[in-house]
């Protein structure tokens, strides 16, 4: 029943974690879906300004030195959105090699899950059939139980050790007393032998 109850708490753990990770997996789809979105828009942003430099430099008909300038410029630019890009792309990798991370536990915790809900099953029929009003109050009352029981096993090995204490010093009071009665009895063996003598010597007199 210890080992039931202790994989019931294991499911409830379990569950917990794999709401956290639906959650966390679905911050991190939303934030990779709005990452995609900020950089098609900014492929976009770029074209138009690629598109609205070429019409300017085609309808404004500067000059070579101008154009070159223009031109450096524009590659200058490029280089630093592609730097930019790069970049993003990076993080946007990074980003999918997390989400595969997270879906490979959640994966992992869900089949864990779905290992232990017999016991979940097990464990809300105790709830319909008991004065219990959910699985928390069962496993706080177990947990009660586990400590009551812990306590008794403590007060049991204290009356164990003392029980031995009374033994050990019974056992000294009862070596102690023994000496004494055959001191006693040495005594009273040296008390009759001079009680006879004295009775011989009265005899005498």
């Amino acid at each position: 029943e210890e080992d039931s109850t202790n994989s019931f708490i294991c499911v409830l753990k379990k569950m917990k974690e794999v709401r956290l990770m639906d959650k966390v997996v679905e911050k991190t789809e939303e934030a990779f879906t709005e990452r995609m979105e900020a950089l098609a828009e900014h492929w976009r942003d770029l074209h138009a300004r690629r598109a609205q430099l070429k019409a300017h430099v085609v309808k404004s008909g500067t000059t070579v030195k101008e154009n070159e300038r223009l031109r450096t410029q524009a590659l200058k630019k490029a280089k630093e959105e592609k730097e930019e890009n790069t970049k993003k792309d990076s993080e946007l990798l990074r980003a999918r090699t997390e989400l595969e991370a997270l879906r490979k536990q959640h994966e992992k915790l869900s089949k864990k899950l779905l290992k232990y809900s017999p016991f979940k099953r097990y464990l809300e029929d105790v709830v319909e059939n008991s004065q219990f009003r959910d699985i928390e109050d069962i496993i706080s009352y177990y947990k009660a139980l586990v400590r009551t029981r812990k306590d008794l096993l403590q007060s049991q090995w204290w009356h164990r050790k003392l029980l031995e204490q009374g033994k050990v010093l019974q056992q000294q009071i009862r070596a102690e007393k023994e000496a004494e009665m055959l001191q006693c009895k040495k005594e009273l063996v040296q008390v009759k032998e001079s009680f006879e003598q004295a009775q011989s010597d009265i005899h005498q007199w």
